[in-house]
């Protein structure tokens, strides 16, 4: 029996309609990862072939001399600083500005073959702390409004390179989607006086039927009203409206957090299609009016007709249910 459940932090309406998945297809199955080597000639990201790239912006090195990761303009950005001017313009009911921004790629790991679920916890951590130092450098910028971290795995989740990679972009403009939810999250301490994201978190530890993974620093769940199956939220316990703030042991807590769950998807889902952003506030934000998280959506389905035309997500997937099978994945690397 489907049920209808309303997103506390989108406002949006999710049917959750688990008898969706037992119906017929003849779709083809979903494309495949192909095994890769752990080093390609050809990749602009892998070792040796650094010229390939756009100059160096960054790196967190293994050992001196030896890259771990690094931080490189994007060749190809949706936005570019040598864009002049941010005045908009306007011509009747058409307003545009120029694409002035920031777009850089983190490589996160010298191997071309491998995801993060597979990298080692120290990795991670390097990962995590190159896009706290990015994120940071980024928002001493007063013309970048907002800034989005992002990867994405996979050719349903829209990567061109097949070298494990992130992304980092900095827009001058805070977009509809973001000034909604913090309309939410300024509606709910209005009334209440307190941070519905905190109190949200608190809940979900309270009942522990939908949470994945709880640290000392983070809680991992999949949302009461997941927009898709599997879709995780990773939530700071620590109330913070920017993820730039986070400390050192925290670095080290979501890295741990980010590898267990990642190894969670890979193994219990078969190494999916997947998203992950880190929703973090704008500039134009108090410490009060928001609370970061990372978003994480494996690709194993797609909106169809319905979603688009009415607004409203249909997930097949019982959230309680897809908690409670990540939670059994056994993520140790005993044999």
């Amino acid at each position: 029996m489907s049920e209808l459940r309303l997103n506390v932090v989108t406002r949006e309406w999710v049917i959750i309609a688990p008898e969706r998945a037992s119906r017929p297809s003849d779709s083809p199955p979903s494309r495949r990862h192909i095994a890769l080597a752990p080093h390609d000639s050809s990749c602009p990201f892998c070792p040796g072939n650094e010229s390939m790239t756009a100059a160096e912006i960054d790196r967190c090195e293994a050992a001196p001399g030896q890259w771990q990761t690094r931080v490189v303009a994007n060749m190809f950005p949706v936005l570019s600083r040598d864009v002049p001017g941010l005045k908009p313009r306007h011509n009747g009911l058409k307003t545009a500005v120029n694409g002035f921004g920031t777009h850089e790629v983190v490589i996160d790991s010298p191997r071309h073959d491998l995801t993060i679920a597979q990298l080692s916890l120290q990795e991670v951590e390097c990962i995590v702390r190159t896009y706290r130092a990015r994120y940071q450098a980024l928002r001493a910028d007063p013309s970048i409004a907002h800034i989005i971290v992002f990867k994405n795995h996979g050719y349903a989740a829209g990567t061109s390179l097949a070298h494990p990679h992130s992304q980092i972009v900095g827009t001058p403009v805070v977009s509809h989607q973001v000034r909604e939810r913090i309309r939410t999250m300024e509606d709910h301490l209005a009334l209440f006086g307190e941070c519905v994201l905190c109190r949200l978190v608190a809940e979900e530890i309270d009942q522990a039927v939908r949470i994945v993974h709880l640290s000392p620093s983070f809680v991992a769940m999949v949302p009461y009203a997941a927009l898709s199956s599997y879709h995780l939220w990773v939530f700071p316990r620590r109330h913070m409206a920017w993820f730039g703030d986070i400390s050192d042991d925290e670095v080290k807590d979501l890295a741990h957090t980010l590898q267990v769950v990642m190894k969670k998807l890979y193994r219990g889902l078969g190494n999916p299609d997947f998203n992950y952003l880190i929703r973090s506030a704008p500039r134009t934000c108090t410490d009060e009016e928001y609370h970061w998280y990372v978003s994480i959506v494996p690709r194993v389905g797609q909106a169809a007709g319905f979603e688009l035309g009415s607004g409203i997500y249909v997930n097949p997937c019982l959230p309680e249910d897809a908690a409670a099978m990540l939670r059994a994945v056994d993520t140790s690397d005993a044999p």
